[in-house]
């Protein structure tokens, strides 16, 4: 299956200044094989130690001098060409300390592609006792496939093309678009773990898709032991189960579990956002660029790794979905929420920690709320994720107003366009902007479609 991450590194591997990539992203979303992938179809060879299989592998790294370093791995692993190998590093938070080491790489022997790759990454970033030879290595932050990865793994290039093609000034016929959605709300059960989307495309079955949901889910159980210990594996279980379940809603920690301390859960969610499993989306003042120079903490909304997971723990169904012709009333809109924030995450350049923001005012008179803050060309993008007519917009119009912005977007299940509004409010003032309203699976589109 192709992942768009590849052509970011086949850049990373021709460029002049390359230094060591460390991979990081949730465990099973494909960090190992797109880096055998790129090995493959660049005829390089691979020489791949995963340390938490080997950990005695680290023994081959003890010194700081890659020439010595190297030398050990032939012996190993035979005759290494620095300039037609790859040496990758996997699970490499069993080996922490190794990830200094990277510098004696980048400075010494940059002819040597290095990546790393590591499923509980932040938990050593944060903890570490070492020196993290910053400025001497690259990053590259992997999401599950998004649904134009599921789409082209489906063997849809056609319709992939086709939004690729996409502007305003295009017309969408209705036949394209119900065979888009209907392919959209499959990509909301299937979701987007590859080892899912693999069996969905092999087998057709969603039993045995559901069995692969529950065992990643398992998995991640297992991982939770590994968490040093810090927190009760029931907490961090009960809090990774309820997520689904207040996705598009203020997460209080109290309603995870009411009979324990607020604090326990809260550093369970911590955990688990370490994890990469759960992602924070945190209030913002919305004022102005960087979004999160004005957080507002006790404002908080918490969307899951993947909607296929969310799916399973929900029990949603692909047959009730296909009859639902507007996704904003699946789970009262927090599915629809949750695919589109996954979403919304891949369209970030893969050298940056994707992170979302949203609005929420609390007034006696006049509570508001818009579902995402983005930024857009140096300016605060809000965006709605929901149907209706402009008529319905309450909150954006209210934020269009006090914000002083021109420029809004829309996310629903309804054919593309691009509005003039102007209302008037309570008091009489007319508010004017533009909203642009696009489908779900033109999510990955936004940018260009706003340009």
């Amino acid at each position: 299956m192709k992942r768009s991450c590849t052509i970011f590194l086949e850049k990373w591997l021709k460029s002049s200044d390359r230094k060591p990539l460390v991979i990081r992203g949730a465990r099973q979303v494909g960090k190992t094989w797109i880096v055998r992938n790129l090995a493959e179809i660049n005829k390089k060879k691979l020489i791949e130690i995963n340390l938490e299989k080997k950990p005695e592998a680290i023994t081959l790294f003890e010194s700081n001098n890659p020439e010595q370093i190297l030398v050990n791995l032939s012996a190993s692993f035979g005759k290494i060409d620095k300039k037609n190998a790859i040496l990758f590093l996997d699970e490499i938070q069993a080996a922490p300390e190794l990830l200094s080491k990277l510098r004696w790489f980048a400075e010494d022997m940059p002819e040597l592609p290095v990546i790393a790759a590591g499923s509980l990454l932040e938990f050593v970033l944060a903890d570490h006792l070492f020196s993290m030879p910053v400025g001497r290595i690259n990053y590259l932050y992997l999401e599950p496939m998004s649904f134009m990865e599921f789409l082209e793994a489906k063997d849809k290039n056609r319709l992939v093309d086709y939004i690729e093609k996409f502007s305003l000034y295009i017309s969408i016929p209705i036949a394209i678009h119900n065979e888009l959605m209907n392919l959209f709300k499959e990509y909301i059960i299937i979701g987007g773990m590859p080892q899912a989307v693999k069996s969905w495309i092999s087998n057709n079955s969603l039993e045995d898709v559901s069995q692969i949901h529950n065992d990643i889910l398992a998995t991640y159980r297992d991982d939770f032991n590994k968490y040093n210990g810090r927190l009760s594996v029931d907490r961090i279980n009960e809090t990774m189960v309820s997520v689904p379940f207040f996705l598009g809603q203020k997460f209080m920690y109290s309603k995870v579990n009411p009979d324990v301390q607020t604090n326990s859960i809260k550093q369970a969610l911590d955990l688990l956002s370490k994890a990469r499993i759960c992602h924070k989306v945190y209030g913002s003042a919305g004022n102005g660029v960087p979004l999160g120079a004005e957080i507002q903490e006790k404002y908080l909304k918490v969307i899951f790794l993947d909607v296929g997971l969310c799916s399973a723990q929900l029990g949603l169904s692909l047959d009730k979905l296909i009859g639902v012709s507007d996704l904003d009333l699946v789970n009262k809109g927090g599915i629809s929420e949750q695919v589109a924030g996954q979403l919304l995450r891949t369209i970030f350049p893969f050298y940056l920690d994707p992170v979302l923001f949203y609005w929420h005012r609390s007034e006696k008179s006049s509570n508001a709320e818009i579902d995402y803050l983005m930024q857009y060309k140096g300016r605060v993008l809000p965006i709605e994720i929901k149907s209706g007519s402009s008529g319905g917009l309450k909150s954006l119009h209210l934020f269009m107003k006090l914000k002083k912005l021109d420029l809004a977007a829309r996310i629903n299940s309804d054919l593309p366009s691009k509005v003039d509004i102007e209302v008037k409010d309570y008091e009489g003032d007319v508010i004017k902007y533009k909203l642009i309203s696009i489908p779900y699976y033109l999510i990955s589109r936004l940018h260009n479609v706003l340009d």
